[in-house]
C-alpha cells in the first residue's frame, strides 16, 4: 500500500497526517501525529438507513488504550481496558460537536468515527489530534463533509497567549481553551478559565483560529492528493409544496399552539394540531407523499417560530430578545445535607446537594492522561425521566449527563478554596427535577447556592446562563437565556459561566457551519449583563458563604509534623493510624508533605486525634519526665512505652534507691509510672530512670537493720570478739 503523509509546523509544534497503511477497509483513515502523541482515526458509513429519527446518527468514540502511555491497565483480574472513562466520553464529545454542523442536514445513514490513542507522550494533547485526524479522514472520504475543520488549544499565562501548551504546563494556565473553525467561521468553543474578561476571551479565539488555517491547509492538500469522490447521503427531507399549504391553511392555528407560557401545554397543542394535520390532509395527498407529511409539518413549525422570532420580536414564551424567565432561589432544602440550594428559572428547576468529606474520600481515577488522578472536587449530575414528563428505564450515567456535569463543575473548580484553605473534599450532585432548556446552567447557579449555603469558602459566586441565536442570510437575533423550543429550532446553544469578574467555562453548540467574531463579541456582552443579573437574584437569598459549617458536617483539622516522621506516625502497616482511627473515629490521613489531616464529626475528637499524632511524631527529651507504660519485665530491667510507639529502659538499678533482688517485686506489666529520659543514644536507645524521680532516703549515722539478722545484746562496752565461727562451705586456716 502507498501511504501520503503531509505535516505544517505550528510555532515549534510539528503536526503529521499520514493516510494509505493502516485500516484499509474503512471509508478512510488517518494517522495524526504531534511529538510521540499519535491517534488513529477511522470514518465509516453504514449503507442502510436509520429509519425513525429526527437527528443525523453520528457516533464519535474516542479509545484509550493504556498501552499509548506504556501501562498495563485495570484490576490484575482483568487486565484490560473497560467502559470509556468520564475523560473518553468527554473528549469525543468535543469532537463530536466539532464535526456535526458540517454534514448534510436529513442524512440518515450511519455514521461512525473512532479514534484510538495509538501513543501519548504526556506533553501533545490527544483531543486536538482526534480532532485533526477525524476531519482529515472525512474530508478525504467519500462521505460528504463540508470541512475541513481544524482544533486549536490557548493557554494564558502572566497575560501571555501560548499555543497548543503541554499538557503539564497546561495546569498552571489561567485558560484553557479549545477552538474548532473551517476556513470561514468557528464552529465549537469550549473553555474553562480563571475568572478571563470577555475581551480577553475573545482575542483567545481569534488568536485559534488564526494559528488553525495552516492546520487546514494541510487537510486541503491531501483531499487533493487521495480524496475519494463523494457518494451523496439518503436524505429525508421534508416536501416543500407540502410545507407551503401547512403554512398557509394552518399557520394562525400554529402560531396560537406555539404562543404558550407552560412547556406542557405547548407540547400538548402542538401535538394535537400535528395530528389534526396530518389526518385532513392525508386524504388531499398523494401516497408517495403521505409518509412526508409529519417532516413537512415539524418544518412548518420550526420556520413559524423562526419567522416569528426574527420578524415579529417574539419568543414562543411571550419575551422580549433580552428578557431572562423568573428566576426563584432557596437554599437549606435537605436538613441533614451539608448544603442544598434550589435554583429555578422559568420551568427548569435544579436542586443541588453538597457534601464534605475527609481528604482521603478523593476520588481515584484511571485515565491514559496520568495513572492516577486524584479529585477532591467533584460535580455530578442526573436528569431524571421525570424532568421532561417521561418514562424511562433508568441507567447509568448517559453521555449528555456526564457532559453537563463536567460542564458546571469547570465552571466552579476555579472559585473552590485550595486544599491548604479548606481541608476537605467536596462533592457536588445536581439534580434536575424540571426541564425546559440549559439546565447545566441552572446546575451551576444550584451549586453556588449549596456551596455557600454548606459554608464552604469559595472565591466569588458563579452563575451562567444560555444565549440563542436565529439567523436568516444577514439577520440574525441573539436570544437570552433559551428555552427548549428555542433551542430546537435555533442555531446556537452558547453556554457561559462566570463571575462578575470574568467567564469560568464556555461550550458553544452550533447548528449552521460557523459563527462570526461580531456575533461572538455580541453574546459574551449579552451574556455578562444576564450573568449579573442572575448573581443579584441568588444574592438576594445567600451572598456570601456562612461563616461556620453545618453542625452535622466533619470538622477537620490540619497539623504539619516533620516528613522524617511520617513513617512513625503511620506506624509499620498502618499500625499506628489504625490505632488512632480506633481510640478517636476520626480520620487520618498523611500527605507525603508532613501535612496531617484529621476528620471527625466532633472537635472533641479531632483535638483528640490530633494529640495523638503529635505524641507519634514526637522525640524524647533528656531530662523530660514522662508517664508511661510498663509494656515488658526483663532480668535486668524494663520496658515502658513514654510515647505511642517508643519505648525506653528502665535499668533495675535505676528502679529504685534500694537494692531489688527482682523486677517483677516492684514492676508487672501494665504498671503507669513516671520516668525521666536521662540519656539517648545516637540509635535511637532511650534511658530511663525512675529512682531520680524518688525521695533521696535520710542519711543516719547508725547503720542500717538487715532483715531476719537480730544483733545480740551485751552488758556493759561492746567488744568485737576474736574468733568468727567459720562460714558453710569454707575452709578456715585457724583450728582449735
Amino acid at each position: 500500500m502507498k501511504s501520503f503523509v503531509v505535516e505544517r509546523q505550528i510555532d515549534d509544534k510539528i503536526f503529521t497526517l499520514e493516510a494509505g497503511i493502516l485500516a484499509p477497509q474503512a471509508n478512510a483513515s488517518v494517522v495524526a501525529r504531534c511529538g510521540d502523541s499519535m491517534v488513529l482515526v477511522t470514518v465509516v458509513r453504514s449503507q442502510e438507513l436509520r429509519s425513525g429519527v429526527d437527528f443525523f446518527p453520528l457516533v464519535v468514540d474516542f479509545e484509550e488504550r493504556m498501552y499509548a502511555a506504556g501501562r498495563i491497565p485495570g484490576h490484575r483480574f482483568l487486565r484490560r481496558e473497560g467502559k470509556p472513562s468520564d475523560q473518553a466520553i468527554l473528549t469525543a464529545r468535543l469532537i463530536d460537536r466539532s464535526i456535526r454542523p458540517l454534514f448534510p442536514k436529513g442524512a440518515l445513514n450511519e455514521v461512525q468515527v473512532i479514534v484510538t490513542a495509538l501513543s501519548f507522550d504526556f506533553e501533545n494533547s490527544l483531543d486536538i489530534l482526534g480532532l485533526l485526524g477525524a476531519s482529515a479522514a472525512l474530508t478525504i472520504s467519500d462521505i460528504p463533509f463540508e470541512g475541513p475543520v481544524a482544533g486549536v488549544r490557548i493557554g494564558l499565562f502572566d497575560g501571555e497567549f501560548v499555543v497548543n501548551p503541554s499538557f503539564k504546563k497546561l495546569e498552571n494556565s489561567e485558560l484553557d481553551l479549545v477552538v474548532a473553525t473551517t476556513r470561514k467561521a468557528v464552529v465549537m468553543i469550549e473553555a474553562g478559565a480563571k475568572q478571563v474578561p470577555e475581551k480577553q476571551m475573545l482575542n483567545a479565539i481569534m488568536k485559534a483560529y488564526e494559528v488553525a488555517q495552516p492546520l487546514i491547509e494541510m487537510q486541503e492538500e491531501m483531499l487533493e492528493e487521495v480524496g475519494k469522490e463523494k457518494t451523496l447521503f439518503a436524505t429525508m427531507l421534508p416536501d416543500e409544496e407540502l410545507t407551503a399549504i401547512i403554512r398557509e391553511r394552518y399557520g394562525t392555528a400554529i402560531k396560537e399552539a406555539i404562543f404558550q407560557a407552560s412547556k406542557e401545554l405547548l407540547k400538548t397543542k402542538v401535538k394535537e394540531l400535528r395530528e389534526r394535520v396530518i389526518a385532513e390532509l392525508t386524504e388531499q395527498t398523494s401516497e408517495e407523499k403521505q409518509t412526508l407529511l409529519p417532516l413537512s409539518f415539524d418544518e412548518a413549525l420550526h420556520r413559524t417560530v423562526r419567522e416569528m422570532i426574527l420578524n415579529e420580536g417574539i419568543r414562543p414564551d411571550g419575551r422580549g430578545y433580552y428578557d431572562i424567565r423568573p428566576i426563584s432561589c432557596a437554599v437549606n432544602i435537605s436538613p441533614r445535607a451539608h448544603g442544598s440550594g434550589l435554583f429555578q428559572r422559568g420551568e427548569t428547576q435544579v436542586l443541588t446537594i453538597a457534601t464534605l468529606g475527609a481528604v482521603s474520600e478523593e476520588m481515584l481515577v484511571e485515565t491514559l492522561l496520568e495513572e492516577e488522578v486524584a479529585k477532591r472536587f467533584m460535580h455530578q449530575y442526573n436528569f431524571p425521566p421525570f424532568s421532561t414528563g417521561e418514562v424511562k428505564p433508568l441507567r447509568g450515567p448517559s453521555r449528555r449527563e456526564i457532559g453537563h456535569g463536567a460542564l458546571a463543575e469547570r465552571a466552579l473548580e476555579p472559585v473552590i478554596p485550595d486544599e491548604d484553605t479548606f481541608p476537605y473534599t467536596i462533592r457536588l450532585v445536581s439534580e434536575v427535577l424540571s426541564s425546559n432548556g440549559s439546565t447545566s446552567m441552572a446546575s451551576v447557579c444550584g451549586s453556588t447556592l449549596a456551596l455557600m449555603d454548606a459554608g464552604v469558602p469559595i472565591l466569588a459566586p458563579v452563575a451562567g446562563v444560555s444565549i440563542g441565536l436565529v439567523t436568516s442570510g444577514d439577520r440574525y437575533s441573539l436570544l437570552t437565556d433559551i428555552q427548549g423550543m428555542e433551542d430546537a429550532h435555533g442555531d446556537m446553544d452558547f453556554k457561559i459561566a462566570g463571575t462578575r469578574e470574568g467567564i469560568t467555562a464556555i461550550q458553544l453548540d452550533l447548528k449552521i457551519k460557523g459563527l462570526p467574531f461580531e456575533i461572538i463579541e455580541q453574546t459574551f456582552e449579552r451574556a455578562k449583563e444576564a450573568r449579573e443579573f442572575i448573581l443579584d437574584k441568588m444574592a438576594e437569598v445567600i451572598d456570601k458563604p456562612r461563616p461556620e459549617l453545618p453542625s452535622h458536617a466533619p470538622r477537620v483539622i490540619s497539623i504539619r509534623i516533620p516528613t522524617e516522621k511520617i513513617g512513625e506516625v503511620i506506624g509499620p502497616r498502618g499500625k499506628h493510624i489504625k490505632h488512632i482511627e480506633q481510640e478517636t473515629e476520626a480520620i487520618v490521613d498523611v500527605k507525603p508533605n508532613g501535612t496531617v489531616y484529621i476528620t471527625s464529626p466532633s472537635l472533641e475528637q479531632a483535638e483528640r486525634a490530633v494529640e495523638m499524632v503529635r505524641l507519634y511524631a514526637a522525640e524524647p527529651e533528656v531530662g523530660k519526665v514522662y508517664k508511661g507504660k510498663v509494656t515488658r519485665i526483663l532480668p535486668f530491667g524494663a520496658l515502658v512505652e513514654i510515647l505511642p510507639g517508643k519505648e525506653g529502659l528502665l535499668h533495675i538499678s535505676q528502679i529504685s534507691h534500694e537494692r531489688i533482688a527482682s523486677v517483677s517485686d516492684v514492676l508487672k506489666v501494665g504498671d503507669e509510672i513516671e520516668v525521666k529520659v536521662i540519656g539517648v543514644e545516637p540509635d535511637g536507645k532511650i534511658a530511663l530512670s525512675r529512682k531520680e524521680l524518688l525521695p533521696t532516703p535520710t542519711s543516719t549515722t547508725s547503720k542500717p537493720q538487715l532483715s531476719g539478722f537480730h544483733r545480740p545484746k551485751f552488758s556493759g562496752s561492746p567488744s568485737r570478739p576474736t574468733n568468727r565461727e567459720p562460714r558453710s562451705g569454707s575452709n578456715p586456716t585457724n583450728k582449735e
